[in-house]
C-alpha cells in the first residue's frame, strides 16, 4: 500500500504555528513519498466548532501552498460508521455497557479505594451482569459503551521518539460511546484513519498519551497499526510554552504583519527537524528532497521571532520590486499615502534590502512619500541635530544653498556635499548624517545621495528647509 498519511484539525480556531507545522510535515513527507494527504476536519466538538474556523484553516494552507488529495472531509460525516464500530465490539465481547452515572461511579470509587480505580466501571458491569444490561439498554435507559483494556502492555516504534511502552494497567476502560449514542474522539480517530486507509500518523507530542488507546482499538478491530510520529514541542525562546507574545497566533496573523508564505514554510519546517547540513535558506523544491523524519529531533524546538523575521528579510530582498508593490501599495493607502507606481517601484527596490516584512518596507518607505512635513526619530535629532543645534544649523544652510544649483544626479549631489564639507573643513558626515535626518526623519537609510535623487529635488529641498526652520528652535531654546 501506498503511503497516506493525513491532517485533521479540531475546527475550533484558526491554523495556528504548531498545527502548520504538523500539516507540513505530513504534505513534505507525501510529497517525498509519492503518497497521499488527506485532509479531514474533526468537527465532533459540537460547541467549539464553526463553518467560520473551517474556512480560515483552509485559507491558512491555501496560502502556506499545502494542498491536499483527498479532501477536506468531515468526521462529522462518519458518525454511522464509527458507532458501529463501537458497537461491534461491543457484540464481540471487547467492550461493554456502563449504566453508572457520575455520582455512582464517585460513591462507587469512595468504597473501594484507589485500588484499582480504573477498573471500577468494569467491576460494576460484571455485577450487574449482561443480561441485565441488554435488557436495560433494549429498554431505553441512557449508557456508555466502555472499551474492554486487556491486561499487559502496548508498544510501538514512535519514529522520533524510539521504543515506548505504557502498561494497560494504566489505562481507563475508555468511553467509546458516549450516553447519547455519539462517538468519543478516540473511536472517531480510529474508526476515520482505518476507514481512510492512513499508513502513518504525524502529530504532535501532546497526543502520546492518546496513542496507547487507539493502538489497542485498531488491533481490536483487526485493522493495521500505523505507523506513529509524535512530533516535539514549540517552546518559547525563553523555554516555557509558546505564547501568543512569542508567536503562537495564526498564521493569517504572520501575513498579515508582511510575513511572505514561503520565508514562514522554511521557517516551520526547521522547528524540530534540520536537512543534514547548515542550509538555513531552502526552496519547497528542496526541502521535499531532504525530508525525512528520521532527522526529526527529540527535543522541543525554539520559536525566535527574530529568526523568522531575518529569513523573511532574505526572501524579500530576493523578490523583484513589482513583485512586492501591491502589498505594499495597498498598506500605504490604508495609511492615507500615495506615490506614482514608477517611483514606488524604484522605492522598494532601494528599501527592500533593508527591510525584514512587508510591513516593516511600507512603514520605511512612509517618509518618502509623504508630502507634507515628516515626523523626526527622537533618537535621530538627539544624536545629529541637539548636540551643537547652531553649527548644523549652519552647515545645511551652506548646503542646502550648494544643492539648489546643483545637477540632480547621484554622483553630482555627491560631490556637491562632499564640497560643501571641504569648505566647512569638517568630515562628510557632519553633513551626511544631518541632512538624512532632515530628508527622511530617521536615523537610518539607504545611501543619501540615492534617497536625495529618488526624493526629487523640489521635495528634498523643501524638506531640509523645514528641516533649517527646527533647528533654528531648538538653537533658540538651547541659547
Amino acid at each position: 500500500m501506498s503511503l497516506r498519511v493525513r491532517f485533521a484539525p479540531a475546527p475550533t480556531g484558526r491554523l495556528h504555528v504548531g498545527s502548520a507545522r504538523t500539516a507540513l510535515f505530513n504534505w513534505l513527507l507525501a510529497r517525498k513519498a509519492g503518497g497521499s494527504l488527506v485532509l479531514r476536519i474533526e468537527d465532533t466538538d459540537r460547541e467549539r466548532s464553526a463553518e467560520a474556523h473551517t474556512a480560515a484553516i483552509l485559507d491558512g494552507l491555501d496560502w502556506l501552498g499545502l494542498d491536499w488529495d483527498e479532501g477536506p472531509l468531515f468526521q462529522s460525516h462518519g458518525l454511522a460508521r464509527q458507532a458501529d464500530d463501537a458497537r461491534r465490539l461491543l457484540k464481540e465481547g471487547s467492550a461493554y455497557r456502563d449504566f453508572t452515572t457520575p455520582e455512582q461511579l464517585r460513591a462507587a470509587l469512595g468504597r473501594r479505594g484507589n485500588a484499582g480505580a480504573r477498573r471500577v466501571p468494569r467491576a460494576l458491569a460484571e455485577e450487574l451482569g449482561e443480561a441485565e444490561a441488554e435488557c436495560r439498554a433494549l429498554a431505553g435507559e441512557p449508557c456508555t459503551i466502555r472499551f474492554r483494556v486487556p491486561e499487559g502492555e502496548t508498544v510501538w516504534d514512535d519514529l522520533v521518539h524510539g521504543t515506548l511502552r505504557f502498561a494497560n494497567a494504566d489505562i481507563e476502560d475508555l468511553v467509546l460511546l458516549r450516553s447519547d449514542g455519539s462517538p468519543t474522539y478516540n473511536m472517531a480517530v480510529v474508526s476515520d484513519d482505518a476507514d481512510q486507509r492512513i499508513t502513518h500518523v504525524i502529530r504532535g507530542d501532546d497526543h502520546v498519551s492518546n496513542t496507547p488507546k487507539q493502538i489497542l482499538l485498531y488491533r481490536a478491530l483487526g485493522r493495521p497499526v500505523p505507523v506513529f510520529t509524535h512530533l516535539p514541542m514549540i517552546l518559547g525562546p525563553d523555554g516555557r510554552r509558546l505564547s501568543k507574545r512569542q508567536g503562537a497566533t495564526a498564521v493569517q496573523a504572520y501575513r498579515e504583519r508582511g510575513i511572505l508564505a514561503e520565508a514562514l514554510v522554511n521557517f516551520i519546517a526547521l522547528l524540530g527537524w534540520n536537512p543534514g547540513d547548515e542550509r538555513e535558506l531552502m526552496e519547497r523544491s528542496e526541502l521535499v528532497e531532504a525530508f525525512s523524519l528520521e532527522r526529526v529531533q527529540r527535543k522541543s524546538a525554539v520559536f525566535d521571532v527574530e529568526k523568522l523575521e531575518w529569513l523573511n528579510g532574505r526572501y524579500l530582498a530576493r523578490l523583484g520590486a513589482l513583485q512586492l508593490l501591491p502589498a505594499v501599495a495597498s498598506r500605504l493607502e490604508a495609511a492615507g499615502r500615495e506615490e506614482r507606481e514608477e517611483r514606488l517601484v524604484a522605492l522598494i527596490d532601494l528599501l527592500k534590502v533593508r527591510a525584514r516584512t512587508v510591513e516593516e518596507l511600507a512603514d520605511m518607505a512612509g517618509p518618502y512619500v509623504e508630502e507634507g512635513a515628516i515626523d523626526y526619530e527622537p533618537d535621530a535629532v538627539a544624536k545629529h541635530w541637539a548636540k551643537e543645534p547652531a553649527a548644523v544649523l549652519e552647515r545645511l544652510k551652506l548646503l542646502r544653498a550648494r544643492l539648489a544649483t546643483t545637477a540632480w544626479d547621484t554622483p553630482s549631489l555627491e560631490e556637491a556635499t562632499r564640497a560643501a564639507a571641504a569648505q566647512l573643513d569638517v568630515g562628510a558626515g557632519k553633513l551626511i548624517h544631518p541632512l538624512r535626518v532632515a530628508v527622511t526623519g530617521r536615523m537610518h537609510s539607504p545611501g543619501i545621495f540615492d534617497v536625495l535623487f529618488l526624493l526629487g529635488k523640489e521635495r528634498s529641498l523643501g524638506r531640509v528647509e523645514d528641516a533649517l526652520r527646527r533647528l533654528r528652535e531648538l538653537s533658540a531654546r538651547v541659547s
